[in-house]
C-alpha cells in the first residue's frame, strides 16, 4: 500500500470486525440460523439479561483442522462445538483473528429494523393502547420543520425503512406518554421499558463514545429488562426470547473493542450496494433487465433535476451574500454564531399583520418598551413599561427575517430557525402556518424582566 508521503510498503492486514446483517454473521461464523454467533446462549434464554460464555475459537479451530480426515470424526467434531461441519473455512488461516469476536452489531437491522420495528408494534397492538389512539396522536401532532410528520397515523405504514423508523423514535415516546391502558391500570413500566430500548438506541449510535456512556447504554438495557414483563402482563407477548433482543447484550462490549458503531454500521454498505446498483444500471442500460430499479431511478433523477432548479430560481431572486457572522453572547468554546441574510425575507409588514398573522399580539408594546430600554437602560418594570407607553413610534411597518440559522466557529450549520405564517397555494387552498418553538436565554433576571429583554434580543438580532 502507499503511505502519504508516496512510499509503497508492504503491509499485512488483519481480520478486525465484520460487517454484515445477521444471515451473513450466521454463514461467516458457521453457526446455525436462530442461534447466537457471538456466544453459547440458550434459546430460551435469549429474552433474558444473562451473559453466556462466548463461543471458543480454539475449539473451532481444532474441529475444523480434523476437514481433512475421516468425515465422520469431522462432522461428530463440529456438531458437538454446535458449528457447521464447513471444509476450511476462511479465517482458519487468518493471523491474530477471532471471527466470534469480531462480528460486530448491525444498528439498522438489530435495533431500528428489529428490536424498535417490534416495539411499534407492541404498542399498537389492541390490548395496550391500539391503532386508533397511535394513529390519532399522529394526526394531532402540530407541523414542524425539524421532525418527519406521519398524518394518516405510524400504524398502517407498509415497506418500513430504517430512516422512517429513525423519524418514528423521535415521536414514538410523545405519541403514548399520556395515553391510559385498558382496565385503568398504571403505564408507569411500560413508560419505563420504552424510554430504555429509546435511550439504548441514541445511547449506542453516538459518534463517540465514553466509559460513562457505556455506562449508561448498560443501565438503560437493564432498565428495559426489569419493566419487559408489562407486555407479558398485558397479553402482547408471552416470552422475549428474540434473537434481537439478545443482541443488544453485545453491544457495550463491541464499542470497547472497536469504538462508536458508526464504524461498522451496515446503512454505509447498503447505501454503497444502492449507489453500486446504480452505476451497474447506467454502465449496461438494460431497463428490461430491471424494471423497478428502473423506475426508482428515473424518480431519483427528476427529483435531483428539480432541486437544481428550485435552487437556480430562488439564488435570481434572494441575495446570497451574508453579513459578517455575531456571536451570540460572550465568546466561549462551543459559542454559536447567527447567520442572517442582508435582505429581509419580507420587507414591510404592518403591525397589525405581525399581531394577527404571526401571532405576536404584543408586539408593538414591546417595541416601545424596548425603545425606552434603549433611551433610559437604568429603568425596569414598571417604570419602564409606562415609559414604553408614552414612546412615539415613527412607524407601522417593519421587515420581517422567516429564517435565521446557528453556526459554530467553523461556519457549520448547527441548527436553524423557521417561520411561515397561513398563506394561500395556487389552488386557493390554506397552507397552514408553521413557527419553530424557541427558548432565549437572556441571564438571571425577573421573569417580567427577562420576557421583556428576550423580545429585545430578538429585535437586536433583526435591526442588526
Amino acid at each position: 500500500m502507499m503511505s502519504g508521503d508516496g512510499i509503497w510498503h508492504r503491509c499485512h492486514p488483519i481480520l478486525a470486525n465484520f460487517i454484515g446483517d445477521y444471515p451473513e454473521q450466521v454463514l461467516v461464523a458457521c453457526t446455525y440460523y436462530g442461534e447466537c454467533p457471538k456466544c453459547e446462549v440458550e434459546h430460551d434464554q435469549l429474552g433474558d439479561y444473562t451473559r453466556s460464555l462466548a463461543r471458543d475459537y480454539r475449539k473451532a479451530l481444532d474441529s475444523y483442522a480434523l476437514a481433512d480426515g475421516d468425515t465422520r470424526t469431522f462432522c461428530a467434531a463440529c456438531k458437538d462445538n454446535g458449528i457447521k461441519p464447513v471444509f476450511h473455512p476462511f479465517w482458519e488461516i487468518l493471523p491474530l483473528a477471532n471471527i466470534y469476536v469480531s462480528i460486530t452489531p448491525d444498528v439498522l437491522y438489530q435495533l431500528l429494523q428489529g428490536v424498535m420495528k417490534h416495539l411499534i408494534a407492541w404498542l399498537s397492538d389492541p390490548l395496550v393502547f391500539g391503532p386508533q389512539q397511535v394513529n390519532a396522536r399522529c394526526r394531532l401532532m402540530p407541523p414542524n420543520h425539524q421532525i418527519a410528520l406521519f398524518p394518516k397515523g405510524i400504524t398502517i405504514l407498509t415497506c418500513v425503512l430504517g430512516k422512517e423508523h429513525k423519524n418514528i423514535c423521535r415521536i414514538l415516546l410523545g405519541l403514548i406518554v399520556d395515553l391510559q391502558l385498558g382496565g385503568g391500570s398504571s403505564p408507569a413500566r411500560l413508560l419505563k421499558a420504552v424510554h430504555g430500548l429509546l435511550d439504548f438506541l441514541y445511547l449506542a449510535q453516538l459518534p463517540s463514545q465514553t466509559t460513562d456512556t457505556i455506562s449508561r447504554l448498560e443501565r438503560s438495557l437493564i432498565t428495559f429488562h426489569q419493566n419487559k414483563d408489562i407486555f407479558v402482563d398485558l397479553g402482547v407477548r408471552g416470552h422475549f426470547n428474540i434473537l434481537k433482543i439478545h443482541s443488544l447484550l453485545h453491544y457495550s462490549s463491541s464499542i470497547s473493542l472497536f469504538g462508536s458503531t458508526d464504524n461498522y454500521n451496515t446503512e454505509q454498505t447498503e447505501q454503497l450496494h444502492i449507489d453500486f446498483t446504480k452505476d451497474t444500471y447506467r454502465a449496461t442500460n438494460h431497463k428490461d433487465e430491471y424494471p423497478q430499479m428502473t423506475t426508482w431511478l428515473e424518480c431519483r433523477e427528476k427529483l435531483q433535476q428539480h432541486a437544481v432548479r428550485i435552487k437556480w430560481r430562488q439564488q435570481q431572486h434572494l441575495t446570497t451574500s451574508v453579513p459578517p457572522q455575531r456571536p451570540i453572547g460572550a465568546p466561549r468554546p462551543g459559542t454559536y454564531y447567527l447567520k442572517m441574510t442582508w435582505n429581509p425575507t419580507l420587507r414591510r409588514v404592518s403591525f397589525d399583520s405581525i399581531a394577527n398573522n404571526y401571532g405576536a399580539i404584543d408586539f408593538q408594546d414591546l417595541l416601545g418598551d424596548f425603545l425606552a430600554h434603549l433611551r433610559r437602560p437604568h429603568l425596569s418594570g414598571r417604570a419602564l413599561h409606562d415609559r414604553g407607553e408614552n414612546t412615539l413610534i415613527a412607524f407601522h411597518h417593519t421587515p420581517v427575517f422567516h429564517k435565521i440559522k446557528f453556526t459554530d466557529r467553523d461556519g457549520a450549520v448547527i441548527d436553524s430557525i423557521h417561520i411561515r405564517p397561513e398563506q394561500l397555494d395556487s389552488r386557493g387552498q390554506i397552507i397552514p402556518a408553521r413557527f419553530d418553538t424557541v427558548l432565549v436565554r437572556t441571564g438571571q433576571q425577573p421573569d417580567n424582566v427577562r420576557r421583556k429583554q428576550g423580545m429585545f434580543g430578538l429585535l437586536e438580532s433583526k435591526s442588526s
